[in-house]
């Protein structure tokens, strides 16, 4: 049985479509042409001859004609698109011209970052991988989502536990928003670790399985969102304002510290009554 995985040159192929499609004309300062655009953004020969490649290329590119672009080419694409710097990072992913990370992600958490994770109570504390595997939580977050424990080991990932998990899927007001940013997250991770084979199940499962997963997935958005703020509704203590922090520690570059604090006195208070319970 051949196990699918998703396709990193198609992945290219949509990314640079869609990023040229959404570029403004005006913004480059492009002459109008007699002929009205039929298609939104800049043309394919108008991306060419700002990133000085032949526009062939940027066809062949675009219809994911296996072709690997250098570092050179790739800065020249990412200037001419005007890419954000996380766009910028997932591009020379796809293209793997970056260096990566470790082959093989943190199964177990590092004994020194479990620990870290205890001591950074009453903060609620998550540690993960790159998959966004849950390696070890303390008594806070256990509070604040759900009683780990209890799960599968197969089931500790957090972009499951948001898509899949009632009691979580169901405490963020804008869930849309969480899943967008989460899916932003999680396909960044995968251009970084495109090898990583059950990080390819995972978001092959996703696909086939969970309807909100492949709508937003088909909308190529990728992000390093290191801190942000969420609004969870708490079935014990209610509405609930967290700003969350993603650290990385040096030593451990695969391993992720997710830490959440009360955005507001009313969070602060909400978060005392769950320590208390």
């Amino acid at each position: 049985m051949t196990t699918r995985t998703v396709d990193r040159t198609q992945e290219l192929a949509t990314f640079l479509r869609t990023r040229r499609e959404r570029l403004d004309p005006r913004d480059f300062g492009l002459p109008r042409r007699r002929q009205s655009r039929r298609t939104p953004g800049l043309r394919r020969e108008e991306v060419a001859e700002l990133a000085g490649v032949s526009t062939d290329y940027i066809v062949r590119l675009e219809q994911a004609r296996g072709l690997r672009p250098s570092v050179t080419v790739l800065e020249a694409l990412a200037r001419a698109m005007r890419l954000a710097p996380d766009e910028r990072d997932y591009l020379f992913d796809l293209a793997q011209q970056r260096p990566r990370t470790a082959d093989r992600p943190a199964t177990t958490a590092t004994a020194s970052l479990s620990g870290l994770v205890d001591d950074l109570s009453p903060l609620p504390v998550l540690l993960l991988n790159h998959r966004y595997d849950i390696l070890s939580w303390n008594a806070e977050m256990v509070r604040l989502l759900v009683d780990f424990d209890t799960l599968p080991p197969s089931e500790r990932n957090l972009v499951r536990l948001c898509l899949l998990h009632p009691q979580i899927s169901r405490s963020y007001p804008d869930r849309e928003k969480v899943l967008r940013d989460g899916i932003a997250n999680l396909r960044t991770a995968w251009a970084a670790h495109p090898d990583d084979p059950e990080l390819n199940h995972l978001i092959v499962e996703f696909i086939a399985d969970v309807e909100d997963f492949a709508r937003l997935w088909a909308d190529p958005e990728v992000r390093h969102q290191g801190r942000g703020r969420k609004v969870m509704h708490h079935p014990e203590v209610g509405v609930i304002s967290l700003d969350f922090e993603m650290l990385v520690p040096m030593q451990n570059p695969d391993q992720r510290l997710l830490i959440f604090r009360a955005a507001d006195d009313e969070g602060r208070a909400a978060l005392e009554r769950l320590r208390s319970r």
